[in-house]
């Protein structure tokens, strides 16, 4: 027994060889399948079926491919080959339960049981297939023949609709493991009828549902974390609303409707609304994009500084807006509005609150030329114009003429060369040049980005 054993092994190694690896990196996906603890529990089952069967169809690859070569075994090969067309099917429309939201329907199930059933009238007639004498597959009538093709075909076709219809590949990038899937699986079809007289160890089909196999569970993780991204998007929104509520706030409002309800209806009336505005508003951020106009943030804070005026009479609030057609995030200014009105300008007997735009250069580079000069002023005998030289200069080597026409021409920058709106903004420029009002380079002090 053992010398008959060592003997099979010895003369059919090479096709074990060529089975193992698929077979190590199907148990390897088994096993992080079983243990993975972010995967939903119906599509883990799922999954751990396709891994089942899949290595089930490895091995029905192999032992089809020995009895080819060996010696004929005419039953056991077609109750081998009923299996492989039968199985091959089903792996495909567990594939489309893990792609579909919804399970498919009962039509499906019953397509792929038909396929089967086709499949095991090769135990007593030929009119799907039989084995001839020669131990070779030969097809009985054309379209049962094909059953198992034309169902993978229809199941495919479905896996890409479904694929399209539920996860928009163009808007998910990672929706096109899937497509991919499907269109290697379909390579592996057309590849295994261009070797259909050539025994193979493991048809192309088989190798292809293995790599369709691991990539649907990649698919799978992307699913978990896109998830996990809108869920935890959905809570910061959440504490930023209930943070835009306090408590106090709340309290303060009501105590002065209440209090304008008999002093003035008219004004307690239009408070109310103004609340209600204020309220809707922060809840509407649940559901906003990642950006709103400025516009719109402007118009929250208004909202919210109007009904604070309302409860602390001597806070003064001046508006200079040079230019709100941009985008922000939803509650980024409504925030620093009402910090700098509680721990600012409430204690005060009068305050003011100047909420000023400007249409101007970004901080960043004004922030890095801040951080230069600061170093620069610890320095003895520090050259400030060779240094500003240097810097316009720098602007002139890497800046490409197409760049340059289009910081002139654009709204940001200014309508002149960057370098110019940088080194305007500090004093060390304008000293060291000479430059003061009236001068085209000269920018008055209030009108200034101050960095600190």
């Amino acid at each position: 027994m053992k010398e008959a054993l060592y003997q099979f092994i010895h003369g059919h190694y090479t096709e074990m060889l060529a089975v193992l690896p698929m077979a190590l990196l199907l148990v390897g996906l088994l096993i992080a399948v079983g243990i993975d603890a972010y995967l939903q529990k119906r599509k883990k089952q799922i999954m751990l079926m396709i891994c089942v069967l899949v290595f089930s169809l490895i091995m029905q690859n192999l032992v089809d491919h020995l009895l080819t070569v060996g010696k004929p075994a005419i039953m056991l090969k077609r109750a081998v080959d009923i299996y492989g067309y039968s199985i091959r099917p089903l792996i495909l429309l567990l594939f489309l339960h893990i792609v579909s939201p919804k399970k498919p329907g009962r039509a499906l199930w019953i397509l792929t049981v038909v396929n089967a059933a086709i499949h095991l009238t090769a135990l007593f007639t030929d009119i799907c297939f039989t084995i001839n004498g020669d131990n070779k597959f030969q097809g009985g009538w054309p379209v049962l023949k094909n059953s198992c093709l034309i169902t993978s075909l229809i199941l495919l076709g479905l896996l890409v609709f479904s694929t399209f219809r539920d996860y928009h590949p163009s808007k998910r990038k990672e929706s096109w493991i899937p497509i991919f899937s499907v269109f290697i699986l379909l390579l592996a079809l057309v590849l295994d009828g261009s070797v259909a007289e050539t025994p193979q160890p493991v048809s192309f089909l088989t190798i292809s549902i293995v790599i369709s196999s691991v990539l649907y569970h990649i698919w799978l993780h992307f699913q978990f974390v896109r998830a996990y991204e809108n869920a935890l998007a959905a809570e910061q929104r959440i504490q930023i609303m209930m943070t835009q509520i306090q408590p106090h706030f709340l309290y303060n409002t009501l105590a002065t409707i209440r209090s304008l309800c008999l002093r003035s209806p008219e004004t307690a009336a239009q408070t109310i609304d103004q609340f209600s505005r204020y309220l809707r508003q922060n809840l509407d951020t649940l559901n906003q994009p990642e950006l709103i106009p400025f516009s719109q943030e402007l118009e929250h804070v208004r909202i919210y500084t109007g009904i604070e005026i309302l409860m602390f009479p001597y806070i003064h609030i001046r508006y200079d807006i040079d230019d709100d057609c941009f985008m922000v995030q939803p509650l980024t200014v409504q925030p620093l509005v009402e910090n700098a009105i509680r721990h600012g300008v409430r204690a005060r007997e009068v305050g003011q609150i100047d909420i000023t735009v400007r249409r101007g250069e970004a901080c960043a580079d004004l922030a890095g030329m801040k951080v230069i000069l600061r170093i620069a002023a610890g320095k003895e005998g520090f050259d400030y114009d060779a240094f500003f030289r240097a810097y316009a200069d720098n602007y002139l080597t890497v800046m490409a003429p197409e760049v340059a026409l289009q910081n002139m021409a654009d709204i940001h920058p200014l309508n002149y060369l960057r370098v110019n709106v940088v080194l305007q903004h500090f004093d060390e420029f304008l000293n060291l040049y000479g430059i003061q009002e009236g001068d085209g380079m000269y920018l008055a002090p209030e009108d200034r980005v101050n960095i600190w």
